[in-house]
């Protein structure tokens, strides 16, 4: 068969609804200024979905540091791969600062967080290596295992039971073919919003021998007295071997970066050919990126602040009855009983009636049967916000439960 002739006939999971859903529910426009309040249809809704954790995105300071970045160096500079013509001073101290930051010997620039944990994984392994990974581990994560060659064993999300299961067959296994153990996990799970028990699993290491690897891109700036992660949280940043972290969440910024071993660091920095072979990260986002870390480091009354509106807002919602699941971080996910339709109206009234943005999360990536609203708390949201988004919740629960969501489309009136 064609493969272009295959794909008319089948489009992917998303893409099946298409026509339908492009333009609204997928691929919706949020315009104007990165803030709580932003356009979508061309009228203001109060919006729930951007990682802008500690409103940096639009903090002066930043933005001014952004502006003279692309005013100095444009966009272009420098050109080329950091191994052959991509390297500057301002590169090596923003790795620098990270490190110390982590409490790691090294660090390693990435131009983007998802690729750079599939490069990771490709570079850090070889075919005699054994990974054992949790079951809700980033898509970033799965796509990097699947270009492992070796053995994987995979453990219900945060069982340690079964944790120790699979992690003595890899260690078994890695015995006999003269091979490694790495166990990847992640800080904060982006989805539910729960932690990985690092502690838990740091604790193995007493009777296993083992590496981990944590993606902590939700936990980064958030988690933590110092916004160090979740390993900072949970009291075990000396146990974690490689700590990866991006900008695209809490620093409002693109690109990321891992933490560890100066040998080991040392060894990506060398191979990992989604660097070698990629320009090196803008300038502007070198100098801004720097300015971000800055502010995390010297202003907590930014994280003091999202932590205000993350503890009203999820102390509201269970004391209105809703399920938030296992939630310990601003990621707060609103789970309701219903079908594909009713979540479809459900989100159509909350944008239409309500001018409330959020995002939905329905099967197949949930079970049937379970409707997930998506709330990411900022430290630039209100009290006011959060008190106006807890009364309208419960409005649409009740709607719910008296089945006014059910049939093609919610009557679009209050």
């Amino acid at each position: 068969m064609d493969i272009f002739e295959k794909i008319k006939n089948n489009k992917g999971p998303l893409g099946q609804y298409q026509k339908e859903a492009h333009g609204y529910f997928i691929f919706p426009k949020l315009e104007g200024e990165i803030k709580p309040r932003m356009k979508f249809r061309g009228k203001e809704v109060l919006t729930w979905s951007l990682n802008n954790y500690l409103g940096l995105a639009n903090h002066p300071e930043v933005r001014k540091a952004d502006a003279e970045g692309a005013k100095d160096w444009g966009l272009g500079y420098p050109m080329g791969a950091r191994m052959m013509s991509g390297q500057t001073s301002l590169h090596e101290e923003l790795e620098r600062q990270l490190a110390e930051f982590e409490k790691k010997e090294d660090a390693y620039l990435v131009n983007f967080g998802y690729q750079g944990m599939i490069s990771i994984i490709d570079t850090l392994l070889n075919r005699h290596d054994v990974v054992v990974y949790d079951s809700e581990a980033h898509a970033c994560i799965i796509d990097g295992l699947r270009l492992h060659m070796g053995k994987r064993f995979v453990f219900p999300h945060n069982d340690m039971v079964r944790f120790e299961k699979e992690l003595d067959k890899a260690s078994k296994l890695a015995a006999r073919q003269n091979g490694g153990v790495l166990v990847i996990t992640e800080g904060v799970f982006g989805m539910s919003g729960d932690l990985g028990k690092l502690d838990k699993i740091a604790e193995f290491k007493k009777k296993y021998d083992f590496r981990i690897l944590v993606d902590d891109a939700h936990g980064f700036g958030t988690m933590g007295a110092n916004g160090r992660g979740v390993s900072e949280h949970l009291g075990v940043m000396d146990e974690i071997d490689l700590y990866f972290g991006t900008f695209a969440k809490a620093m409002a910024g693109i690109g990321g970066f891992v933490a560890g071993p100066e040998i080991v660091i040392d060894y990506l920095r060398y191979n990992m050919r989604s660097q070698i072979f990629a320009k090196s990260l803008p300038m502007p986002m070198v100098v801004g990126a720097l300015k971000r870390l800055e502010l995390v480091k010297t202003q907590p009354q930014l994280r003091e602040n999202l932590w205000t509106i993350v503890n009203a807002l999820q102390e509201g919602l269970r004391a209105k009855g809703f399920n938030l699941g296992n939630t310990e971080s601003p990621v707060t996910p609103v789970i309701l009983n219903g079908s594909v339709p009713e979540g479809t109206n459900i989100i159509l009234d909350l944008r239409e009636n309500y001018n409330i943005f959020c995002s939905i999360v329905v099967y197949p990536v949930v079970p049937k049967g379970v409707i997930m609203l998506r709330i990411i708390p900022t430290a630039s949201h209100s009290l006011a916000d959060v008190e106006y988004t807890i009364k309208a919740f419960a409005e649409v629960q009740e709607k719910l439960k008296a089945g006014k969501y059910q049939g093609d489309r919610v009557v679009m009136a209050k």
